[in-house]
């Protein structure tokens, strides 16, 4: 089902009226069990369903506005999903996978915490890295406790191990998207960011040489995604919130974002994405994901150039429906998706409306 963004100009909200308004369309994506639905929880496309990587970057708005009984109350799910699937990451450790269903599944029933079987992506070595990372920069900061018994020391120490068994810094993995299997510069990243946060850790055991060889694999591949990929939107990932990249790989990735991937309501994850694609035949008509333009605000804010963060949000804001941010519009379109609100783009719209500050805003 498509829908179409307003064109009748609505009033701008304050900073404090957006921040209330998509902090509660958020919030109530979140089940009982602390997990989020990437989607509307009556979504009939599927995203119902919760992803690591999902609720990774949900969690990240609760983190800038200090919820972090909600954080605790997600990462706590989180470890009990690889606890319930423990003989599974065990069974990784001592065979190295070799078909999709071996490897730590991407999605899981929020309710439950079981895997969905059908045939999918769940190649996903980055959704482990996310987990480390953001496991191990909560614990240094000493601000609350993730790792809160021996039983949650023991599995981060075996998902360490995990990517040491597949062999994540040159393994062929579905990657951010869930698509082709390849050798992905985002996927490496976001595990040499795991595994450096969490090496800070005294409980947890990350030997040098896991690190190492996954900076070799980025030297040989940035500013490139993939051998088939020149650039894609979740190059931005290495950039913020992972920070695994150069001054210099930061400058050629936001200029090659910008001018090939950038477009009017938001940026395309890829040259020739097929999905949501408006051509029959998948070329060009790449559908526009409003959180590429967060994104982008979020990383210039934190460059210091608040002009162009500035800008970026300004075109977010355009991208707002009455049910909240969608995932995508159309290309050249003021139709969007029906994955309305997703969660995802609503925290880093959050992160980017807190990062900016009512000052510019207005109230």
């Amino acid at each position: 089902m498509l829908k179409k963004l307003f064109s009748k100009k609505r009033p701008r909200l304050s900073y404090t009226q957006l921040m209330k308004q998509h902090l509660r369309i958020l919030k109530n994506l979140q089940y009982e069990s602390g997990l989020f639905a990437a989607s509307s929880k009556k979504a009939g496309t599927g995203y119902d369903k919760s992803w690591l990587r999902d609720n990774f970057y949900e969690c990240l708005a609760f983190e800038v506005i200090g919820d972090w009984d909600t954080v605790e109350k997600t990462y706590e799910a989180i470890l009990q999903v690889f606890l319930k699937h423990e003989w599974k990451i065990d069974h990784a450790i001592e065979h190295r996978p070799t078909h999709r269903h071996e490897y730590i599944h991407a999605r899981f029933n929020p309710q439950t915490f079981d895997e969905f079987w059908e045939e999918w992506g769940n190649k996903q070595n980055d959704s482990i890295g996310a987990v480390l990372f953001r496991i191990g920069e909560l614990e240094a900061n000493n601000r609350h406790m993730i790792l809160k018994n021996p039983d949650h020391v023991r599995i981060v120490n075996k998902l360490v191990r995990y990517l040491a068994s597949v062999e994540y810094w040159h393994d062929k993995d579905s990657g951010m998207w869930e698509e082709d299997e390849e050798v992905h510069a985002s996927s490496v990243g976001a595990c040499v960011a795991g595994l450096r946060a969490v090496s800070k850790l005294s409980s947890i055991d990350v030997p040098a040489w896991m690190v190492e060889r996954g900076e070799e694999t980025l030297k040989h591949i940035l500013p490139r995604e993939s051998r088939k990929k020149f650039v894609d939107l979740a190059l931005l990932s290495l950039i913020w919130p992972y920070g695994v990249v150069t001054k210099k790989q930061r400058t050629e990735i936001l200029k090659n974002v910008e001018y090939l991937l950038l477009r009017e309501r938001g940026v395309i994850r890829y040259k020739n994405d097929h999905y949501y694609n408006k051509n029959p035949d998948g070329y060009s008509e790449e559908a526009e994901w409003t959180f590429g333009l967060s994104w982008l605000s979020i990383i210039y804010e934190r460059m210091n150039d608040k002009k162009k963060a500035k800008l970026f949000l300004d075109k977010m804001l355009e991208t707002q429906t009455p049910e909240g941010v969608p995932e995508l519009y159309f290309s050249n379109s003021p139709e969007y998706n029906e994955n309305t609100p997703l969660g995802w783009s609503e925290s880093l719209f959050i992160v980017a409306l807190h990062d900016l500050n009512k000052k510019i805003l207005g109230k």
